[in-house]
């Protein structure tokens, strides 16, 4: 059972992908399952920022820092895009609060 996402969770990407910059998009392959993923320009900032980990507190507050973008916006959009990178297998979640 996936571990529920809040802004004190701790992410990173999976070890078992690869990914690469595509000018502003990111391009990511599950070495598993063989399936390649892209995200857009927003999508792939989000991506480097986790390639050490973070909360996603730190992930929020980057983005809404380098872009014009409500708060709330972002954290609904953030938590969307965790929740897919989470089922895909790209990221590990931790819980925040035994760190």
């Amino acid at each position: 059972m996936p571990e529920t996402i809040s802004l004190k969770t701790i992410v990173v990407a999976a070890k078992d992908q690869v990914s690469c910059s595509l000018g502003d998009e990111a391009a990511i392959l599950h070495m598993q399952t063989g399936i390649y993923y892209g995200l857009d320009p927003v999508g792939a900032r989000i991506w480097n920022l986790m390639q050490e980990p973070r909360t996603v507190e730190e992930l929020r507050t980057a983005i809404v820092a380098e872009y014009e973008v409500e708060p709330a916006r972002c954290e609904g959009d953030l938590f969307m895009l965790l929740g897919k990178l989470q089922t895909e297998g790209l990221i590990e979640v931790r819980n925040g609060s035994a760190s």
